[in-house]
């Protein structure tokens, strides 16, 4: 239950769904997790910070919009000062999005390129400096099997998805010989408040199309995660990790 020991990890997304189960499963494997969220997860202190109780430790909480580079520059400068630097990034926050190109507003693709693409950007920039500071680290962004397959309509949720996967490759061989390694993570359909909000008959189809012939919890996609962020995975940069329950190898 060491695997993570005496790094210290943010993850954005984190007070729920996947981001919560990667949260929780890094602090019970040794890390100092903060969690970051516009959502604050329970329980919760009235100044917006709070703890996730698990069996090895807790993680701590910051406000964050993924979208505001002032305010991931805010919690990067609270995470050093508190803590003593970071040596993992996992950029998990996301939006769904279903419309198809001739629905799609402007002002929707917008929303989702914010958080699902603009934040990824802006999480890596933040930071990588505080990395090289501290001699490496990992970047693990969370992308999805949408970003190499396609499904009717989500344009917008689709095209974030797949700029993941090719900003996170840029990633890694920019930083490679800084020991900084980047790696995507696609989750198939995964219980979460995301999943719950689309239609019976969407989770029902993408289920019916997964060869193991279920969904899955966050914890399965949290364990890939702890692989990408401990140095079990000292040389591995630059690649994607499917979590789909073998819906991409159709």
């Amino acid at each position: 239950m060491s695997r993570l020991a005496g790094k210290v990890a943010l993850v954005s997304g984190g007070a729920r769904g996947i981001g919560r189960g990667i949260a929780d499963l890094f602090a019970a494997q040794g890390a100092t997790v903060v969690a970051a969220d516009v959502i604050r997860p329970e329980p919760g202190s009235a100044d917006g910070r709070g703890e996730h109780a698990q069996d090895a430790g807790a993680v701590a909480f910051e406000w964050l919009d993924v979208t505001d580079e002032d305010a991931w520059d805010r919690v990067v400068g609270v995470v050093e000062d508190r803590y003593g630097g970071i040596d993992i990034l996992v950029n998990n926050a996301g939006v769904g999005s279903y419309e198809a190109v001739h629905e799609l507003h402007a002002a929707e693709w917008d929303r989702v390129l914010g958080v699902n693409q603009t934040g990824v950007f802006l999480g890596m920039r933040a930071v990588i400096p505080a990395m090289r500071r501290r001699g490496g680290g990992s970047l693990v962004n969370i992308s999805s099997i949408y970003g190499a397959a396609a499904v009717p309509g989500s344009l917008a949720y689709q095209a974030t998805k797949g700029a993941v996967r090719s900003m996170t490759r840029n990633a890694a061989i920019t930083y490679a010989a800084e020991s900084i390694r980047a790696n995507a993570v696609l989750p198939g359909w995964i219980r979460t408040p995301m999943t719950a909000s689309q239609t019976a008959e969407f989770n029902d189809a993408v289920i019916a199309s997964t060869p193991m012939g279920r969904g899955a919890e966050p914890l399965d996609i949290a364990y890939g995660c702890v692989y990408l962020a401990s140095d079990e995975s000292a040389y591995v940069t630059g690649t994607d990790l499917v979590i789909d329950g073998g819906f991409l190898a159709r």
